[in-house]
């Protein structure tokens, strides 16, 4: 239960009393998709009661990234300038580890922001969507953290060292209760198939830019994944 309760003081900007020694998740990343079944879960009751699909879609978006703290989603603002920015590897991550934000950062959060809002008011029921588009999104959290090599020191750096390759089997085997729910059997399974994708994709891509994974880059593919999962469970 120190796991787990570190993870949500980690993950989460719930009131969960005095803080945990962050070891005992780190040494258990692969538990993320708990956190996505909690702030998920949460979104997902609240927007249940809301009849109107456009309004339903905007308030369970807001409760997810208020619930996090807003953490990742400044992760994926930071990639994004990182990913716009010009020249050598060296400024691709001074733009990204810096604490401005610039123009890339701005289109990041629209455009992730905008498909994620279209494909949940456009997803039946909204709020299975956003269940397992946050679950989906903490398995990938999980593959970057277990997979993406890390490029500099940091809270990444920290829990890669403790990652396992078999980590990528519990964390896979947590989102299986999303078949459960009353979707068919094979939108759960491409999304989260896309959710293995896009961390593959990621891990590439920063490979490519900055020479390795950091938090941001972590935090941006929770981000991705959400908005990739809700565009796939729309247009299915």
């Amino acid at each position: 239960m120190k796991s787990v309760l570190a993870l949500l003081q980690f993950c989460t900007s719930l009131p969960l009393g005095r803080p945990v020694d962050f070891e005992h998740f780190a040494r258990r990343s692969y538990l993320y998709p708990i956190a996505g079944y909690v702030i998920g879960g949460i979104a997902a009751g609240i927007a249940y009661w809301i009849a109107s699909p456009t309004i339903g879609a905007a308030v369970a978006l807001a409760a997810v990234l208020a619930l996090s703290g807003c953490n990742h989603f400044d992760g994926l603002l930071d990639f994004g300038d990182g990913l716009m920015a010009h020249g050598s590897r060296e400024k691709r991550i001074s733009a990204m580890t810096d604490r401005t934000t610039g123009a890339g950062a701005v289109a990041a959060g629209i455009v992730v922001t905008l498909i994620a809002f279209a494909g949940l008011q456009s997803a039946a029921p909204l709020w299975a969507a956003i269940l397992i588009a946050e679950v989906c999104a903490k398995v990938a959290m999980s593959y970057l953290t277990t997979l993406g090599v890390p490029f500099r020191e940091g809270i990444h750096s920290y829990l890669h060292g403790f990652a396992r390759p078999w980590f990528l089997v519990p964390a896979t085997l947590l989102a299986l209760p999303l078949f459960l729910l009353p979707l068919p059997g094979v939108k759960i399974a491409l999304a989260l198939a896309a959710a293995a994708v896009i961390a593959a994709l990621m891990i590439f891509l920063a490979r490519h830019l900055f020479g390795g994974v950091n938090g941001d880059v972590v935090g941006a593919a929770n981000e991705i994944t959400r908005a990739g999962v809700l565009l796939i469970l729309a247009l299915l």
